[in-house]
């Protein structure tokens, strides 16, 4: 059987900001991990710096403050722990912030069995229109949306989220779930076609 998100729908949030950088920055701040690697009291200034992003990123996911504030903590704690396996890959440290962030979030959830949030605005629901490209004229608001994300499966939510409501690059989906660029392409393709199948099922109801 296949399993479905346990979500609760929530509405609004605050935006997550992406963490695209230039290659120069990227290669500025790689001097900041190395000496954090050497010296764990450095790694205060990779803290402070992304603090902020990645507790909205995990608020997003669970519209509680408190919690928000153990698993941005736990993240990392993680982080610091394993700084030193930590290498160079050609991309924002916090795409490795994002993934053990997400890793959290999933890990809470399901020794919980509480609801996972996923925070919806308004404009998601153009978002969505414009990626089902499709001659068929589907029905779609913010209703119908609701019920067609309570179908699909957490992993498939986390790439609605990433890709479509926060409109990060499939580079950038790709390096925080740990995939390849087009890996990241053909699973939000397939998860589009779902989408579409399920749309149009509701229009049968």
């Amino acid at each position: 059987m296949v399993r479905q998100a346990n979500i609760e729908i929530r509405y609004p949030g605050m935006a997550t900001p992406k963490y695209t950088l230039t290659q120069q920055a990227i290669e500025e701040e790689w001097t900041l991990i190395q000496a954090a690697q050497t010296n764990p009291s450095r790694f205060g200034v990779l803290y402070n710096r992304y603090y902020e992003q990645i507790f909205r990123f995990i608020y997003q996911r669970t519209a509680d403050e408190d919690l928000c504030a153990d698993l941005c903590a736990q993240t990392f704690i993680k982080a610091m722990q394993n700084l030193s396996k930590y290498s160079y890959k050609g991309v924002p440290f916090s795409a490795w912030l994002y993934t053990i962030a997400s890793n959290e979030i999933n890990q809470y959830f399901r020794k919980s069995n509480k609801s996972r949030v996923v925070t919806l605005e308004d404009n998601y629901v153009n978002t969505i229109k414009d990626e089902m490209d499709d001659k068929v004229e589907l029905e779609i608001n913010i209703v119908r949306l609701e019920k067609v994300l309570k179908k699909l499966k957490p992993d498939e939510i986390q790439m609605i989220e990433l890709r479509f409501f926060e409109k990060r690059p499939f580079k950038e989906v790709g390096d925080i779930l740990a995939m390849t660029e087009n890996n990241a392409k053909v699973k939000v393709h397939r998860i589009i076609l779902k989408l579409k199948d399920l749309f149009k099922d509701l229009s049968d109801d």
